[in-house]
């Protein structure tokens, strides 16, 4: 039995790791274990000293990920170093550059845990996709489902298990930067019609 917690929000962005310096990027699509990790350990501080060396998963056993489409924003940045040149009028210019990214808009996140206690406590709190500004609110009630039911769940899911179909999705930086191997599970309609 699974103890699920729906969480939605107005946007979310989670940056792949390959984007590093793209001029535009596209939210991906799937949380990784480390996200699942640091989601697990905003939730549960508590597991910050028995887990955080190993990585491994406690208490969130499976996701879905859904949203309603994705929008082009951009935005402007600028380079830890920059060079500051001032023109002959004496206004300063500082190096910028704007990125482009495909940010999800109305993502809906459904958590799958195990105990009761953990959904409880995961219900009455707050959580971010990737960034701080990414804040999904919790529904105020717990859905119980087997795991066939939460199978046929519309949703993107990276199953962390590693098969044939299996691709590299990042190094864990909890866990001294290993490798993190899994395969998308794509269910229904994940891009909702809104």
């Amino acid at each position: 039995m699974y103890y699920v917690v729906k969480y939605s929000g107005p946007f979310g962005y989670i940056k792949p790791w390959t984007a590093v310096r793209d001029g535009e990027t596209y939210s991906q699509q799937f949380l990784t274990p480390s996200i699942i990790k640091g989601i697990e350990l905003k939730l549960f501080p508590e597991l910050l000293r028995e887990t955080l060396s190993t990585g491994e998963i406690q208490k969130i056993r499976r996701y879905k990920l859904t949203y309603g489409k994705l929008d082009i924003q951009q935005e402007q940045t600028r380079a830890k170093e920059f060079k500051r040149t001032t023109t002959n009028t004496g206004i300063v210019k500082i190096n910028t550059s704007i990125l482009k990214r495909g940010i999800m808009i109305n993502p809906v996140l459904k958590l799958a845990f195990t105990y009761r206690e953990d959904a409880e406590k995961a219900m009455v709190q707050h959580i971010c996709l990737a960034r701080n500004e990414d804040i999904l609110i919790s529904d105020s009630n717990i859905i119980e489902m087997n795991e066939e039911d939460f199978n046929v769940l519309d949703g993107f899911e990276l199953r962390f298990e590693e098969i044939e179909q299996s691709f590299l999705v990042g190094f864990n930086r909890f866990n001294k930067a290993k490798p993190m191997y899994g395969w998308l599970d794509i269910v229904g309609k994940p891009i909702r019609n809104e």
